[in-house]
């Protein structure tokens, strides 16, 4: 036989409010941080069972909660160690002059928007992309490029330098010039739009990674394992342009076929 504790539900006050508005407000920033990353499933997945947690103490089931207990009483620990790279790029955002004057933030929520009005009417300029990979592929200057689908990239944006221009073979040479500022890092397209440049990717963790890959092969690997975006690479070595899916490279492209599987794969996922 078990019991419910009603008090809970009877002793409410103000105070109680104001806690459960505040615990739910930092929530739902923690998740528009980690939305579009891989640790959001870690976040969720937290998250339920810290819920399962409470409900199982009122409920008074003594041996799970017990062990329930013994995991979240140690899950800050796990979450520090697993995600200390995210954990570190938080807080040197958090102390930044952008995440206080909120300018980023303002700039998505225009591009979330724009890019919610009518997907079907942007006609994506691929023979932009290629022709920049493939005259940056002739003097081996190394590119990496994100091309965005349903993954929300926000935090990886938020990492680099906020451009804002349009889609163009021409603007793609200029920012991974070997002398331009902006040319270390990874350029992120979405809606036929230049959204941000020398940005920070999550490089894979795979032991078996090619010894002929560099790193902006293995971050090409990472943010595609962790998003359904497109990645195209530009070998500063070789000049190979690759194109990577679901943490698969496609290597040695022509010119051709990387615009058959950049138009075949560029639809949104649902």
């Amino acid at each position: 036989m078990f019991t419910i504790n009603f008090i809970l539900f009877i002793s409410f006050g103000i105070t109680d409010a104001i806690d459960i508005f505040l615990v739910a407000t930092i929530l739902y920033l923690v998740y528009n941080l980690v939305k579009g990353t891989a640790a959001i499933n870690v976040f969720i997945g937290l998250a339920f069972i810290y819920f399962a947690y409470i409900i199982i103490n009122a409920l008074d089931l003594k041996l799970l909660s017990s062990i329930l207990g013994k995991f979240v009483n140690v899950g800050i620990i796990f979450v520090m160690i697993v995600f200390q790279q995210e954990i570190r790029k938080f807080l040197l955002y958090i102390g930044s002059k952008e995440f206080l004057r909120n300018r980023n933030w303002k700039l998505l929520s225009k591009f979330s928007i724009n890019s919610n009005i009518a997907e079907t009417e942007i006609v994506f300029d691929f023979e932009a992309i290629a022709e920049a990979c493939f005259i940056m592929s002739k003097s081996n200057t190394g590119a990496l490029i994100i091309v965005t689908r349903k993954s929300d990239l926000k935090f990886f944006i938020n990492s680099g330098e906020i451009v804002d221009a349009g889609l163009t073979s021409r603007m793609l040479e200029n920012i991974f010039y070997k002398n331009s500022p902006l040319h270390d890092g990874a350029v992120i397209i979405q809606d036929n739009r230049i959204l941000a440049a020398r940005c920070v990717l999550p490089v894979t963790e795979k032991t078996n990674f090619p010894a002929n890959y560099g790193m902006r092969h293995r971050a090409a690997v990472g943010i595609t394992e962790n998003t359904d975006a497109l990645a195209i690479t530009v070998s500063e070595q070789t000049g190979a342009v690759s194109l990577t899916i679901n943490g698969e490279i496609n290597s040695n492209l022509s010119k051709d076929k990387l615009l058959y599987l950049l138009e075949k794969n560029s639809r949104r996922t649902n």
